[in-house]
């Protein structure tokens, strides 16, 4: 076990704030396994390395022999989380809340060790509630306290709608918090009000409060956005290694120093002696190397990372295609396709438009040879190896 100084700067590495830290050097003092909390509202299938930053301060807890409670909101996501939500967010029916939360079960354990973590559902107490239960619990905090959450304070103010059951998600969230008897629980940023009433309703239960840590929410591959699914600039965990390999690569030099901080295993000490030799010379491109080895090696194994990063080397450096990519049977009619159609049809482009103004750039290449025309015709049957940009590759059969 590390002294409790040592502790203390492993889980101030790469967060926002600790409150309050006095009462978790309290509790690390105690030498007992401390329970650690983290909720994840079942929203969508796929975790992305935006997910992993709070993930991996809970694997930070493991390693120093604490219990982790990786809370699976199943009941509070058929509610819809209103946090940063200027409009009431419509819930997830049930089966979409158990199928988003079997797939987030197979990820976690690619980071978090499964002996020393407990998942747990709070529809498990949740549903056994009374409304008579719920009332009670709805007694113990008060809508100005409400209002003074930022997101629904605006929408007040701007006359938008808040429901009613909007309020219960904060409630409940702090509720788990007491039925858990978490000693800490963690969070984004976003979530700080949240994790606040949860340490109001232990007091207000006779418990002592929880220590709540806030962790950053990652940029994404834009440098400026969070990283989301629906912006299109993250990196998903269960990605190929190549295209994980290469969305890390793409990251600008700058950002590279935050991805090190927030998701990297690698110590301070060797991310500072990284920092010095960028500054003395060394080519940036050859430490974010070491930066996308880590993480696809984490979320596949160390001959995908080889085999990615030799691939994006060859690809990159010397033209070659890389030797998996999605793999599309179009089927055309006597007048052939579209070269902006095709594109949007494969999924290379997100629109026709958007395919134009890539053939034009010249950013399009058919079997490896630069196609310019946005007019250009494909007929069937055919075979290509279709390119958009450094990245965007699919295997295209013309059928007629």
């Amino acid at each position: 076990m590390s002294s409790v100084k040592e502790a203390l700067a492993i889980i101030r590495r790469g967060t926002e704030e600790i409150l309050v830290e006095g009462e978790l050097k309290e509790r690390l003092e105690s030498g007992r396994p401390l329970r650690i909390k983290a909720g994840f509202d079942p929203t969508a299938p796929d975790l992305h390395l935006g997910h992993t930053v709070l993930i991996n301060k809970l694997r930070q807890f493991q390693l120093l022999g604490h219990k982790i409670l990786f809370l699976i909101g199943d009941f509070t996501g058929m509610i819809g989380d209103p946090t940063g939500k200027n409009v009431t967010r419509k819930p997830l029916t049930p089966e979409e809340v158990a199928e988003n939360a079997r797939t987030y079960k197979e990820q976690i354990f690619k980071i978090l060790d499964p002996e020393s973590t407990e998942i747990v559902f709070n529809s498990d107490w949740m549903g056994k509630l009374s409304a008579a239960d719920l009332i009670q619990l709805a007694s113990r905090h008060t809508v100005a306290r409400m209002l003074e959450r930022d997101d629904f304070h605006k929408r007040y103010t701007n006359n938008q709608s808040i429901a009613i059951h909007e309020f219960l998600y904060p409630l409940i969230q702090g509720y788990d918090s007491v039925v858990l008897k978490s000693d800490v629980e963690l969070g984004g940023t976003d979530q700080k009000f949240n994790l606040l009433v949860g340490r109001e309703l232990q007091k207000a239960y006779g418990q002592a409060p929880q220590t709540i840590i806030t962790v950053p929410i990652l940029e994404g591959l834009d440098g400026v956005q969070k990283m989301s699914k629906s912006l299109n600039n993250y990196i998903g965990i269960q990605e190929p290694a190549g295209e994980m390999f290469g969305k890390v690569m793409s990251v600008s030099d700058d950002l590279m120093w935050r991805y090190f901080e927030l998701l990297s295993f690698k110590s301070e000490q060797e991310v500072e002696a990284l920092r010095r030799d960028v500054v003395q010379g060394r080519n940036p491109r050859d430490v974010k190397f070491l930066l996308a080895h880590e993480i696809v090696e984490r979320f596949h194994d160390r001959d995908a990372a080889d085999q990615a990063q030799q691939e994006f080397v060859a690809r990159f450096q010397k033209g070659a295609m890389p030797s998996e990519m999605p793999e599309h049977t179009v089927s055309v009619g006597q007048d052939g396709v579209g070269l902006p159609q095709l594109l949007k049809q494969v999924e290379l482009t997100a629109s026709t438009s958007e395919a134009i103004r890539m053939i034009k750039q010249g950013a399009v290449r058919i079997d490896g040879e630069r196609s310019e025309s946005p007019a250009l015709v494909l007929a069937a049957p055919a075979e290509l190896v279709v390119q958009v940009g450094k990245r965007r590759f699919a295997r295209v059969t013309l059928v007629a």
